[in-house]
């Protein structure tokens, strides 16, 4: 009986883990970027979690040359930058997925809400989930945070 309880205990526990998919099904070959209104957020763990509100996108002007922050992980930003394209159809709801609130306070990010106005360097690819963006880069009224990992 009480293997049965440890057994049925792990498997509890390991049940988020098996619901939330790695970030591998994301394509990190082609960032893309989006930009929109908040409409609604979920500030928790494991990670911040959003739907954004985006109108057609294109890319700002003289967006190869923005300057990104340095990261711990090594992240080549102006080859992401280099990289990076509107999505053809970007107009609609996007799930969006940030970093762990950890690494979201490390980069002294506020606490996005509802209504926020964000633009988004990201990745997607997760079959069935067309629009479905995993955050590389967060940037709020101007000021980008890299969500790899924690500033350097």
């Amino acid at each position: 009986m009480k293997r049965r309880s440890m057994l049925a205990a792990t498997l509890l526990l390991a049940m988020p883990a098996f619901a939330h998919h790695g970030w591998s099904s994301f394509n990190q070959d082609q960032p893309l970027y989006i930009e929109g209104r908040l409409k609604s957020v979920q500030w928790r763990n494991p990670h911040a979690e959003a739907v954004l509100t985006v109108d057609q996108v294109t890319l700002p002007a003289n967006f190869a040359k923005r300057e990104l922050p340095a990261q711990q992980q090594q992240v080549d930003g102006a080859a992401v930058l280099a990289r990076t394209q509107a999505p053809a159809d970007a107009a609609g709801d996007w799930e969006i997925e940030f970093a762990p609130l950890s690494r979201m306070q490390a980069w002294n990010v506020a606490p996005l809400k509802a209504g926020d106005r964000v633009e988004l360097i990201g990745y997607t690819g997760v079959p069935g989930k067309p629009k479905l963006m995993r955050v590389e880069y967060l940037i709020v009224n101007g000021t980008a945070y890299g969500l790899r990992s924690s500033p350097r």
